[in-house]
C-alpha cells in the first residue's frame, strides 16, 4: 500500500464473491434468481398479513414489518452487485458507497431488533396468554417498532458519519460484494480506533442485548410448556413459536458461521461468500420458513391466491 492518502476518494472498488470472470453469468443468475424470489416471497408474507383479517394480530403484524426489512436489506446491495457483473465494472462511488453502508446496518439491525420484539411477543402469549391482549395492544406494538427503528437509523447514521471523517489510501479494494463496514475501515490511513470500539460496543450492546432478551424469552417459554400437563397442550403452545425460533436459528447461525470463518481464515473473499448466507439467503428463506411451519399463514395465502379474502 502506497503512503499516499487523501481524505476524499471518488469511488471504491468492489472484488466481489470471486474474481474468476467465468463465473461471473452463474452469479449474476444465481443473485438475480435469489433476488426475485425474497423480493415475492416476502411480498406475498405482507400482502397476506395485511389483508388478512385472521392475521390482524401482534405476531403477524412485527412478521410483515421483518419481511419489509429484508425486502430492504437485500435491495441495498443485490442489484449493485447484478449491475456491476452486467457491466463488468467494480466500481461503486464513494457516495454509494456510505449509503450502501447507512442502509445496510439500518435494516440488519432493525432485522435484529424485530426478532428479538417477536421472542417477547411469544413469550407473552405463551406465558401471561390471559394479559397477552392488554399489554401487546396496537400503541405498544407501535412503540415496540418505533423504537426499533429509532435505534436502528441513529446506530447506522453514527457508523457512517464516522466513516466520513476517516481518510483512504490509494489502495481502495474491497474485498466483498458489498461495502462493508469492516472492510471499509480497514482501508484507511487515519487513526481507526474510534471506529474500532464502536464497532465493538455495539457488537457488545446492539447485537448482544436482542440476543440475550431472545435467549431469556425462550428459557421462560421452555419453562411454561414442560409444566403443561397434556402433550397436545405442550405441541398447541410450541408450534405458536416453532416458525419464528427457526428464523431467529437460521440468522444467528448464519451470523456465527461468518464470524467464525472471518477468524479461521485470512482470505477475506471466504468471509465475502460466507457472508451471503445471513444477507442473502435468510432473507430468501424466512417466507419459506413462515409458509411451511406456520398454518395461519399458510390458510392467508391459500385465501389469497384463490381470492377468497
Amino acid at each position: 500500500m502506497e503512503a499516499e492518502n487523501t481524505s476524499h476518494v471518488s469511488k471504491f472498488l468492489l472484488l466481489g464473491i470471486s474474481e474468476d470472470p467465468t463465473l461471473q453469468p452463474l452469479f449474476f443468475g444465481l443473485f438475480l434468481s435469489m433476488y426475485l424470489v425474497t423480493v415475492l416471497g416476502n411480498l406475498l408474507i405482507i400482502v397476506a398479513t395485511v389483508s388478512d383479517s385472521h392475521l390482524h394480530m401482534p405476531m403477524y403484524f412485527f412478521l410483515s414489518n421483518l419481511s419489509f426489512a429484508d425486502i430492504c436489506l437485500t435491495s441495498t446491495t443485490i442489484p449493485k452487485m447484478l449491475v456491476n457483473i452486467q457491466t463488468q465494472s467494480k466500481a461503486i462511488s464513494y457516495a454509494g458507497c456510505i449509503t450502501q453502508i447507512y442502509f445496510f446496518m439500518l435494516f440488519g439491525g432493525l432485522d435484529n431488533f424485530l426478532l428479538a420484539v417477536m421472542a417477547y411477543d411469544r413469550y407473552m402469549a405463551i406465558c401471561h396468554p390471559l394479559h397477552y391482549m392488554v399489554i401487546m395492544n396496537p400503541r405498544f406494538c407501535m412503540l415496540m417498532l418505533l423504537v426499533s427503528s429509532i435505534v436502528s437509523t441513529l446506530h447506522s447514521l453514527l457508523h457512517s458519519l464516522m466513516v466520513l471523517q476517516l481518510s483512504f489510501c490509494t489502495e481502495l479494494e474491497i474485498p466483498h460484494f458489498i461495502c462493508e463496514l469492516n472492510q471499509v475501515v480497514l482501508l484507511a490511513c487515519s487513526d481507526t480506533f474510534p471506529n474500532v470500539m464502536v464497532m465493538y460496543f455495539s457488537v457488545v450492546f446492539l447485537a448482544g442485548g436482542p440476543l440475550a432478551g431472545i435467549l431469556y424469552s425462550y428459557s421462560k417459554i421452555v419453562s411454561s410448556v414442560r409444566a403443561i400437563s397434556s402433550a397436545q397442550g405442550k405441541y398447541k403452545a410450541f408450534s405458536t413459536c416453532a416458525s419464528h425460533l427457526s428464523v431467529v436459528s437460521l440468522f444467528y447461525s448464519t451470523l456465527l458461521g461468518v464470524y467464525l470463518s472471518s477468524s479461521i481464515t485470512q482470505n477475506s473473499q471466504s468471509t465475502a461468500r460466507a457472508s451471503v448466507m445471513y444477507s442473502v439467503v435468510t432473507p430468501m428463506l424466512n417466507p419459506f420458513i413462515y409458509s411451511l411451519r406456520n398454518k395461519d399463514i399458510t390458510g392467508a395465502l391459500r385465501r389469497l391466491f384463490r381470492g377468497k379474502l
